[in-house]
């Protein structure tokens, strides 16, 4: 009889986070109120508030900002690793025609 472990959306976190900070509700009471964990709720708070200071957080971004950062981290990591084998190439072939 163990609890399935729930997996709330980043909308969810954010909502929550709000919560907190606008309507001035204590972590304790969101956290009796919704039925979740006191650690994830204090995680997500701690989340927000690396996001908004421009670090990248813990975890999947929870952020619009933070999201849209690491997408682009990807695509520069691939772009770098098309740049580099284009390198390789050009190079190889330069060997062929000498």
């Amino acid at each position: 009889m163990t609890k399935q472990r729930r997996i709330f959306d980043a909308n969810f976190k954010l909502q929550v986070v709000r919560m907190i900070h606008d309507q001035g509700l204590s972590v304790s009471q969101i956290c009796k109120d919704m039925k979740l964990g006191e650690t994830a709720v204090r995680r997500w708070l701690t989340q927000v508030q690396a996001e908004q200071g421009g670090l990248p957080g813990i975890g999947n971004p929870l952020t619009a900002d933070q999201l849209r950062i690491r997408e682009l981290e990807t695509q520069n990591r691939q772009l770098r690793m098309d740049v580099d084998i284009l390198k390789k190439a050009s190079a190889f072939f330069a060997r062929e025609l000498k």
